[in-house]
């Protein structure tokens, strides 16, 4: 059987990406669901219940180098399998939460979970494919990662009708399915050894996060000049700066500034960040006005999104198409001025009065158009530069950029948005928040301009070929 999935990488591929989904779909499934569990566990305003994503993509972010390092040093299968069982664990304990810090706690442990499985699932795809077709491969394994994303508010809507608690049993049965054939079916892998991974630095990034997050949730009810949230920023700036430092002179960093050497790598991981902000703004604002403002049940809010999410695999193909003769550079800023333009739209078009072709489906086809450009080709970009001993800790790194990014998004709206309490105040926040989120994701093209393009030998100029002839595999 190790020899029969040694001969087909796809059968790796399938299985990570059953993972992948999990992970992935966990980051903002939950958003549809907020205004159901705000109903049912009744926190005191959205900071609050913003918690119960910020807590779990925090700890996925920070743990994810530590993650994708360790596996690097024991087993990325071992690592693989844990993660999926620590994450179906948390899932039925997060179903059986009877208070909001009950459930952020689970989706801590979730994200433990989460922040094991990632990493590993790209680091065994890597290590599946010969060279030649690992950028393929890792386009597809993005794109599942970024599909899953988007069409989160989809899924969740019919399970909402149900019960917000249906969010979390979902993930039973696909995260059994996924540890079985794991099991069965992915090659055994040896660690490299090496000196264990830096804890401590994590905490000090996961304090750091926390402190910047809290800052930004807080800001409405503090005022920005209040000694709390200034001594949260000082705090945040502190923390991030000792995290960097120490990260300089610890054997095995969370961040491992050697990497940053490369061009490819440092250019796409600064546009990752970027880009995640405006990503996790825009899908907690979509899903937040449909049912706050429109008062949209959950199955019409996520079929509200979908134009959204099914434009992100067909434009991820059309940049595959693209990159070679254009380089990732140009389709990356293409891809972040639409999203822009998206968030754009919905500042100029949305009313109070529901008016969904008017108001939001331009917007939300933007968004995807920018989402299915962006993601996979910033990530395809970025891990096929890293040396192969590295597969797992710098797909970690990528990844926790990304997440990062997500949770100041979700943070930074909560803060632009404020409290309103009358129809035109959601609309007046709504603006203001789309405008800010538009001017972050447009800024995207900044660092993405300089981004160097491949040379003949490497993954990006196959792309066009290596992702269909992956697909036919996977399937």
């Amino acid at each position: 059987m190790q020899q029969e999935v040694a001969r087909r990488p796809s059968i790796v591929l399938v299985i990570v990406s059953a993972g992948l989904v999990l992970s992935n779909l966990d980051l903002f499934v939950v958003n549809v669901a907020l205004p159901s569990v705000a109903a049912d566990l009744k926190p005191h305003n959205l900071g609050d219940l913003s918690w119960i994503l910020n807590a779990y993509a925090i700890v996925f972010a920070a743990l994810l180098v530590v993650a994708g390092r360790l596996s690097d040093k024991i087993s990325r299968k071992g690592g693989f399998l844990l993660g999926v069982g620590v994450f179906v664990a948390a899932s039925a304990a997060c179903a059986a939460s009877t208070s909001v810090p009950m459930l952020v706690g689970f989706r801590v442990v979730q994200a433990i979970g989460a922040a094991l499985l990632l990493p590993t699932s790209l680091g065994l795809v890597l290590g599946a494919y010969p060279p030649a077709k690992r950028f393929g491969a890792v386009r597809i394994w993005a794109v599942v990662g970024s599909a899953a994303v988007t069409v989160a508010p989809i899924v969740a809507g019919p399970l909402v009708d149900l019960s917000w608690r249906w969010v979390f049993v979902i993930n039973l049965p696909i995260g059994l399915a996924t540890l079985i054939a794991g099991a069965l079916l992915l090659p055994r892998t040896e660690g490299d050894g090496g000196p264990a991974p830096d804890a401590a630095g994590s905490l000090l990034l996961t304090a750091g996060i926390v402190a910047l997050t809290l800052a930004l949730v807080k800001s409405g009810d503090w005022g920005w000049h209040s000694i709390r949230v200034i001594g949260l920023l000082v705090a945040a700036a502190v923390l991030v700066a000792a995290f960097l430092g120490r990260s300089a002179k610890h054997p095995s960093p969370v961040f491992e500034v050697g990497l940053l050497r490369s061009p490819a790598f440092a250019i796409a991981t600064a546009s990752t960040l970027v880009f995640g902000v405006g990503l996790g703004g825009m899908l907690l604002s979509a899903v937040l006005w449909v049912q706050n403002v429109w008062h949209w049940s959950p199955m019409q809010s996520g079929l509200s999104l979908l134009p959204g999410p099914a434009l992100v695999p067909i434009w991820s193909q059309v940049a595959a198409r693209l990159i070679p003769r254009f380089g990732p550079g140009r389709i990356v800023v293409a891809g972040s001025l639409a999203f822009a333009a998206g968030l754009v739209w919905w500042a100029s078009a949305m009313t109070v009065e529901p008016d969904y072709v008017g108001g939001m489906l331009g917007g939300m086809a933007l968004t995807g158009v920018g989402v299915g450009m962006v993601t996979p080709t910033l990530t395809g970009v970025a891990v096929s530069s890293l040396p192969p001993q590295r597969f797992a800790t710098g797909s970690g790194l990528v990844n926790m950029i990304r997440q990062i990014g997500l949770t100041v998004g979700v943070a930074l709206l909560v803060a632009v948005m404020g409290t309103p309490s009358t129809p035109a105040g959601h609309l007046d926040a709504f603006r203001t928040a789309w405008i800010v989120l538009a001017v972050l994701s447009a800024a995207t093209a900044l660092p993405a301009l300089r981004l160097p393009r491949p040379k003949p030998a490497a993954a990006p100029a196959a792309a066009p070929a290596a992702a269909p002839e992956a697909a036919a595999d996977a399937r």
